[in-house]
């Protein structure tokens, strides 16, 4: 096959003596085996996405490596000693389950040392929200997790923390980013300075426990925790280090766990995906749940941000929650704790993302608090805590099944998470209600919101042009009509413009910039299309709505607002 001139010139400069002899070996293994990889390995440099850089492990500028990492970590060191001029500086280190994490995560540290930069190095793998809580725990300027999140087993990835403990946002992100792309491989620094590297873990995992049971406990009765009986599994994933510790500690007595599913493996050798999101990643927890007669499932990803959740439905049958029914679910408990602490003056304010429920306006409205909606990913709602000191923060969450209950962590936290859930049930329980009644009450008092995601996978350079010409398509034949509905306003979050297609005018949207159509029809459904900024996807979210006029119609309504999704999903063409 023909290779482009430009991928040559990378794959030339990988064969220079600034590269290893192992990486070299394997680049030329590539030229004579598998010309295809070497072009998907080489076409473009991984770049930061919305969850920070994530990839398939390998030699390569487009792939997960010691240089790809080793320039990403010299760059963001040459930026933290520009923006933190004369100031001693340090930064700590996390990693999940996954092939090559522990490695990965010295060898950043290595060369974070190298740069004269202080590093605190957990000695064993750890949730990402602990690293989050760390950032600040141990006034640090920054901070890195290894981790590929749910991807396949073949991936890594690192995400950069800031002093906020948050995800870097702008102007950092642009910063580092600068400074990474005008640097050259052969200015790594990788010579560690071990004296600067400290190995730290149980005494932040007990003041990191402390502060989640403080943040997420609403006096449960200690018969109420009692008395529910909780499925846990952490999918071969890094929450096992602390969720079950948590649990016990906030007084919960009676946790099941997937033994098959407890020992960390970056293989995940019982799933299909380690991804809570999926409903055959809970299939093990499920079964155990019915033979424990247990009330409440709860999965965790790999690095324990994202949690998957089931409870029991009015015919006794667990049925699995989306993210945006436990986000509801979460932040109504949430703003009922504070509202009958007396807590709520206006002065508060809820997170959401554009792709999320609009339901949560309806429910912070309906408590007299704000809902800021930012851009997809915890670091837009990390940033609204920043931005505006003067609110206080309650909990946040996101479709993608991530919940942030205050601010003690700056990310999605899926101990936390976990644990306020638990709550949600024991008091439900202990009224002689359930998590899926208190649910239906919201879609009565607030009105019924379902939905829906379609997802399409688009591997590598076709699938990426294939995608990016998707969204060009419908910028340059905006959709006039869905499933025979007028569609009413256009918002175009790459243009930052908002029109309104019944009288033209156009709206300025005061976001930052991303790769984002959102339509909204007559009958108030609304449909978006986002690039994954993660995974090779495109992914549609569906959201429809009416009135539910009382518990009993459930059923019947359910129907109804199932048939407008796959009516959407058919005129659209997404099927």
């Amino acid at each position: 096959m023909d290779i482009k001139q430009n991928i040559l010139d990378a794959v030339n400069e990988w064969l220079t003596p600034t590269f290893d002899s192992v990486t070299q070996e394997a680049i030329k293994e590539l030229m004579t085996t598998s010309p295809k990889e070497l072009e998907e390995s080489f076409y473009k440099n991984l770049e930061f996405g919305t969850g920070g850089m994530r990839g398939v492990m390998g030699v390569g500028n487009n792939r997960i490596n010691k240089y790809t990492l080793g320039k990403s970590t010299q760059g963001l060191s040459d930026y933290l000693h520009t923006a933190f001029p004369n100031q001693p500086l340090k930064a700590v280190i996390a990693y999940d389950c996954r092939h090559n994490s522990d490695t990965l995560a010295k060898l950043v540290a290595d060369v974070f040392s190298a740069n004269g930069i202080e590093v605190y190095l957990f000695s064993e793998l750890r949730p990402t929200p602990e690293l989050s809580f760390a950032v600040k725990h141990l006034g640090c300027q920054c901070g890195i997790v290894l981790t590929a999140s749910h991807n396949p087993p073949e991936y890594n990835g690192y995400k950069v923390y800031w002093q906020d403990g948050g995800q870097i946002v702008p102007p950092e992100d642009e910063g580092i980013i600068t400074v990474i792309e005008n640097l050259n491989y052969n200015q790594i620094k990788f010579t560690a300075n071990e004296d600067l590297i400290h190995y730290i873990d149980t005494d932040v995992d007990e003041a990191f426990i402390k502060s989640t049971i403080e943040n997420a406990s609403f006096g449960t009765s200690a018969e109420a925790k009692k008395n529910l009986n909780i499925v846990f599994t952490s999918l071969h994933g890094t929450s096992i280090k602390l969720v079950p510790d948590t649990l016990s500690q906030a007084g919960y007595p009676n946790v099941n766990i997937v033994e098959e599913q407890r020992v960390p493996n970056g293989d995940f050798p019982t799933v299909k995906s380690p991804n809570p999101e999926e409903p055959e990643a809970l299939t093990m927890a499920l079964a155990l749940a019915d033979k424990t007669n247990s009330d409440i499932v709860i999965g965790t990803d790999p690095d324990c941000d994202r949690l998957g959740i089931a409870v029991r439905n009015n015919e006794g049958k667990m049925t699995l929650l989306n993210g945006n029914q436990t986000m509801i679910l979460m932040t109504a408990f949430l703003l009922e704790q504070w509202k009958k602490a007396g807590k709520i003056n206006g002065k508060q304010f809820v997170g959401s993302t554009i792709v999320s429920t609009p339901m949560m306006m309806e429910l912070a409205t309906n408590y007299g608090v704000e809902c800021k909606v930012g851009l997809t990913g915890f670091k837009w709602i990390a940033k609204m805590i920043k931005d505006f000191p003067e609110l206080e923060f309650i909990g946040g969450g996101e479709e993608s099944f991530g919940y942030m209950v205050g601010d003690a962590v700056r990310d999605k936290d899926a101990v936390a998470a976990t644990l306020l859930i638990c709550e949600v049930a024991a008091q439900a329980k202990a009224k002689g209600s359930t998590v899926y009644k208190e649910l239906l009450q919201l879609y009565v008092d607030n009105g019924f919101y379902k939905e829906y995601l379609v997802s399409l996978t688009k591997k590598g350079m076709d699938g990426l042009q294939e995608i990016n010409q998707m969204m060009i398509d419908l910028r340059e034949n905006p959709l006039k009509e869905i499933n025979g509905q007028r569609v009413v306003m256009v918002e175009d979050y790459q243009s930052s413009i908002a029109k309104n297609l019944l009288t033209d005018e156009e709206t300025k949207m005061e976001i930052p910039k991303s790769n984002v159509l959102i339509y909204y029809t007559e009958d108030g459904s609304k449909i978006c299309a986002r690039p994954s900024g993660t995974e090779p996807k495109i992914k549609f979210y569906i959201s429809v709505n009416t009135e539910l006029d009382s518990v009993e119609d459930f059923n019947e309504v359910e129907s109804i607002l199932d048939n407008k999704i796959k009516n959407i999903i058919t005129s659209m063409q997404l099927n």
